[in-house]
């Protein structure tokens, strides 16, 4: 069981790369360095987060499966992750000497958590943890 993805029904855990401690460890990494931006559960602030800010930069967005992180392999995640989000519009700052690769990792496997199987499957095809 995954848990939520936005629409209340159970996540199978069916071929995916994390196991469940990698998730909870990512709970507490995104708990401590995202949830903020994020929000606890991936859910992102309100509000249309494809909608730019007042000062030009657009708001952080959903990592649940309802914005486009799922468009993006996890290489790219992890740079997100490294270096930030200024180069795609946003002012996440960069974590590349905040978090262990481990702790990255884990932080992804937590998010993906809240995507259903179909949208994970979708984020394999097209690319996924290539």
């Amino acid at each position: 069981d995954r848990g939520g993805g936005g629409d209340g029904e159970a996540r199978s855990s069916v071929g995916r790369w994390d196991g469940a401690g990698q998730v909870a460890s990512g709970g507490e990494v995104l708990a401590g360095n995202g949830a903020a931006c994020h929000g606890a559960e991936a859910q992102g602030p309100a509000g249309d987060w494809r909608e730019k800010l007042a000062d030009g930069s657009f708001p952080p967005p959903p990592l649940n499966g309802s914005a486009h992180a799922w468009h993006h392999p996890q290489e790219v995640l992890l740079r997100v992750i490294d270096y930030g989000g200024e180069a795609m519009g946003g002012k996440m700052p960069a974590f590349i000497d905040e978090l262990e690769q481990s702790e990255k990792l884990s932080a992804i496997a937590y998010f993906q958590n809240f995507w259903s199987d179909e949208i994970y499957q979708q984020w394999m095809q097209m690319g996924g943890t290539n």
